[in-house]
């Protein structure tokens, strides 16, 4: 194990204990979880954004063409009243 010392806001400390208390576990693993999902998330969004630059938009386009455009199944409509975003996705 490594030692790490680090200044957290008061705020955030608080929460840790909390949550240690609550849990029943030491401070150093509640810490130590927090940590590791941040990391994680971060390795998740930089992986997201390595397969993103890799993407071959006219094969997706290709793939996306295949699709028969036909009325949802019974259950898969979208609900009355719905809108559609007017988003990059939706162009």
């Amino acid at each position: 194990m490594t030692k790490i010392e680090a200044n957290v806001p008061d705020y955030l400390a608080r929460q840790a204990l909390a949550a240690a208390e609550r849990e029943r576990v030491p401070l150093d693993q509640i810490v130590a979880l927090a940590l590791s999902a941040q990391l994680a998330a971060w390795k998740g969004s930089d992986d997201i954004e390595t397969r993103a630059r890799r993407a071959d938009l006219a094969a997706f386009d290709r793939v996306m063409a295949k699709v028969p455009n036909v009325p949802p199944m019974p259950g898969d409509e979208l609900p009355p009243g719905y809108k559609r975003d007017k988003g990059p996705a939706n162009l």
